[in-house]
């Protein structure tokens, strides 16, 4: 990280938490701007289907218990 980084750091930490929480908002969404919405469409194409599926009982899925116990194995 930039020494610049660092010192924004350090400053920001003494706000607030009111005043931090608006500028985490503020570069929460500040990282939207470049967002193709071409991608959105996608996005919302692929999330519609699988819905779709999921609604016709098409859909192919595992069991929530084994992907955990899968990520466990994994991360652990």
């Amino acid at each position: 990280m930039s020494e610049t980084a660092e010192k924004l750091k350090l400053e920001l930490s003494q706000l607030s938490t009111e005043e931090r929480a608006e500028i985490a908002y503020f570069l929460i969404h500040s990282l939207d701007e470049g967002i193709d919405d071409n991608l959105e469409t996608a996005w919302d194409t692929e999330l519609t289907q699988r819905l779709e599926d999921i609604s016709r009982k098409t859909a192919i899925g595992e069991p929530s218990s084994q992907v955990f116990s899968e990520l466990r194995e994994k991360y652990s």
